[in-house]
């Protein structure tokens, strides 16, 4: 799972809580899909962002830096194909998906099998989460359009209904989406400290 630095994440998302609590805000829902996935199985983080990787290492996940640090596409095959190695099932998958549930991630991952996977966002037209067997390389293909681009590369797209694992957040929009479905604990404490009323379900 690759983490930008706090000072740059999230940008169009700005304007959802206060500007000095931006940061937290990124920092929660990254908490937040660390501790989802965690409970599935292991998890490397790659980022360069040392508050994120002790946070990440303080819940259990083994954060490595940003050694490409050459975009995420990069930071990704890196993660995969070198640090856990190409001998092992692995998958990649969006730092900020804080209504994640565990039990989405687990049949995303079993329906993906041997064979080369993606899971579309809800848009429809983006990426959460690249899975690739052992033996295959992940060739990540991230970035605008990235849906499209992993079917091209020949993924087979999975079509559970996963709406947790579905809900990346870019938006204030997404934001309240993702409440609606029951964010984390750790966003849900986040937005309390704030004043904020909002009804939240343990993405746990």
């Amino acid at each position: 799972m690759p983490v930008k630095r706090l000072g740059v994440a999230k940008s169009r998302l700005r304007g959802a809580v206060p500007p000095a609590r931006h940061a937290d805000l990124a920092l929660a829902m990254v908490r937040d899909t660390v501790t989802a996935v965690l409970a599935v199985c292991d998890l490397v983080v790659v980022t360069d962002d040392p508050v994120i990787a002790a946070a990440a290492a303080g819940l259990g996940a083994r954060a490595v830096p940003d050694l490409p640090d050459a975009g995420l596409n990069d930071a990704m095959r890196y993660g995969a194909d070198e640090v856990a190695g190409l001998t092992r099932f692995r998958a990649v998958l969006a730092g900020d998906l804080p209504a994640l549930r565990p039990a989405e991630l687990d049949e995303a991952l079993t329906e993906a099998g041997d064979a080369r996977s993606y899971v579309v966002d809800a848009a429809g037209t983006g990426t959460v989460l690249l899975a690739a067997p052992p033996g295959v390389p992940l060739d990540p293909r991230f970035g605008i359009g990235s849906a499209r681009a992993h079917a091209e590369s020949g993924a087979r797209a999975l079509g559970g209904d996963w709406p947790g694992l579905r809900q990346d957040v870019d938006t204030p929009a997404d934001l309240a989406t993702v409440l609606a479905l029951g964010a984390g604990a750790h966003t849900c404490a986040l937005l309390r400290d704030l004043g904020l009323k909002v009804a939240c379900v343990s993405a746990a």
